[in-house]
């Protein structure tokens, strides 16, 4: 159940709660319990929503979500005020330091993350052309709020608070929410950056995580040190409901979340995780390495919604780890080393790497159903590509028409661009006497142990 609450002191929530009015057909109740004033009076319902009107404006309505009828999720249809052009945006609510704009001093509201990922999708849906759309950092009250919440609103000035179409395109990103559960397994808590939040809305729309709590830099000042905050930063996370945060540049701070039992994580390790089960992650950077150090997901991973209450990462039945021979992995990254990681990940539900992510290091995991002999042929696949490769029970032989320094040297031929010509397939000239490529090859084997 969706509780909406609109401000008669905000025009443009006016205009969106009629908007809401033309967009479905409400049923008008009446509530004697209470003034008009204070949400009483008519009150209008749909299947899963329940709006409520109020005199005072949208901040300073601590304990609001007390007056609807068992809500799931509080929303307030808000205007924008800013120098920011039309504007559509949404943020939790709260203090990191003293309240000048409602709540209370260094108090924090129920963040709904995943009800604010569902919005900014629902808002770029419904833009009117001439309307940005974006997120902004934790501000304001109210602040004494249980129930998850968010402020939806519509800016930045009296045009667009007084534009049908704009008011139209915030009341349908609301309606969006209707079923929506307000939280997110995958949900990070926001620290840094100005008031407007572009790279966490860049994460909440490019990966499936979701972003509650966001202290942008200004709160944070306001805050104060974060070693002598850290009820606030604990509060942060609680109110969003995570154990994540993404950090712009703080060392003190991130020292301290990491002090409160917290991690912290960077933009490359959001990415790295998404659509990946965090059970799973968490196994594995706990027994094959960090995704810091390298650890990569493969194409056989299974996905968010395939392993929901069905798979349990430390069943060894599922994964099997290998470690692919060192000669092997230096024999077929020196041929293509993209492509060497590109066939194994393609098999592997993990697999380790170095050079940031981009050449296959030796540990990968497989799923119970590919046997590691496909592996090795993934590995001759690539060993192809230079020798003549054949497999004797559990060897790989490989073999080449290489350059010879010593055939070369019999031939006369003085060490240096001579050599590099001949290496190169180039035919040379030694007193008189042509030298072709083929004279200074032989026939070289290679042993390499398969997976």
């Amino acid at each position: 159940m969706i509780g909406i609450v609109l401000s008669r002191a905000d025009r443009a929530s006016v205009h969106i709660g009629e908007q809401l009015r033309t967009l479905e057909s409400w049923r008008e109740e009446h509530d004697a319990s209470r003034s008009d004033a204070d949400g009483g009076g008519t009150v209008y319902r749909l299947d899963g929503v329940e709006l409520r009107e109020f005199e005072e404006l949208h901040l300073h309505l601590d304990g609001v979500d007390s007056v609807f009828s068992d809500i799931d999720l509080l929303v307030f249809a808000s205007r924008h005020a800013g120098e920011t052009g039309p504007l559509l945006t949404a943020h939790p609510t709260g203090n990191f330091g003293p309240a000048e704009f409602g709540g209370h001093d260094r108090s924090l509201a129920q963040a709904a993350p995943n009800a604010q990922s569902t919005v900014l999708a629902a808002l770029t849906e419904h833009a009117p052309d001439g309307y940005d759309v974006g997120l902004e950092g934790t501000h304001h009250g109210p602040t004494e709020l249980t129930t998850p919440s968010l402020f939806v609103e519509l800016g930045s000035d009296e045009r667009q608070w007084n534009d049908p179409e704009g008011a139209q395109a915030v009341a349908r990103a609301i309606l969006a929410l209707r079923s929506v559960d307000p939280n997110a397994e995958k949900t990070l808590v926001g620290f840094g950056g100005g008031h407007y939040v572009p790279r966490f809305e860049r994460v909440v729309r490019d990966t499936e995580w979701s972003v509650g709590h966001v202290g942008v830099d200004w709160a944070l000042a306001a805050m104060g040190a974060p070693e002598k905050h850290r009820s606030v930063l604990k509060r942060a996370f609680e109110r969003s409901g995570t154990t994540y945060a993404l950090v712009e540049d703080d060392p003190a701070l991130e020292r301290t979340i990491e002090e409160l039992g917290y991690r912290t994580v960077s933009e490359t390790w959001v990415r790295e995780t998404d659509g990946i089960p965090l059970a799973l992650v968490n196994h594995l950077e706990r027994s094959v390495r960090p995704i810091t150090d390298g650890l990569r997901f493969g194409d056989r991973c299974p996905s968010t919604d395939a392993v929901s209450g069905e798979f349990d990462p430390t069943d060894h039945d599922e994964l099997s780890r290998i470690e692919i021979p060192a000669d092997l992995l230096a024999a077929a990254n020196g041929i293509n080393h993209e492509r060497t990681l590109s066939m194994v990940r393609s098999r592997a539900v993990a697999v380790t790497t170095t050079e940031n992510g981009t050449k296959l290091d030796r540990i990968v995991v497989l799923p119970s159903t590919v046997d590691r002999n496909h592996l090795t042929e993934a590995f001759i696949t690539i060993l192809q590509r230079k020798y003549d490769v054949e497999r004797d029970g559990e060897n790989v032989i490989a073999h080449e028409d290489a350059f010879s320094p010593t055939l070369a040297r019999q031939y006369g031929v003085p060490e240096g661009p001579a050599f590099g010509r001949l290496s190169n397939g180039q035919t040379v000239e030694i007193d008189d006497t042509i030298i072709t490529p083929a004279d200074v090859r032989e026939r070289k084997t290679h042993m390499f142990s398969s997976i």
